[in-house]
């Protein structure tokens, strides 16, 4: 599986991932806050803007820090000198 991510940055996924989950959560959560609680629906907004902002942002990081992840393993393995002394043919 860690073939398929080489060279690749993740963060683009992972914001595309946290923005679709904060669209989710945060129309969620501004229609439990407009019904239930009868907050003002500019109020309202601002949850819903800030929810889905912040997890596009966590997303990004996570990805970010992933795609690092992926890079330095690489980097390790095509350091680690091989243990296979016979010649290729």
């Amino acid at each position: 599986m860690k073939k398929q991510f080489e060279g690749r940055s993740l963060a683009h996924p992972g914001c595309l991932i946290g923005i679709t989950a904060g669209l989710i959560v945060g129309i969620v959560l501004a229609g439990v806050l407009a019904s239930a609680f009868n907050v003002a629906l500019n109020i309202v907004l601002l949850v819903w803007l800030g929810v889905t902002l912040g997890l596009g942002l966590i997303g990004w990081i996570i990805g970010e820090r992933l795609s690092m992840k992926f890079f330095r393993a690489k980097e390790q393995v095509e350091d680690t000198p091989s243990t296979d002394s016979s010649p290729s043919a």
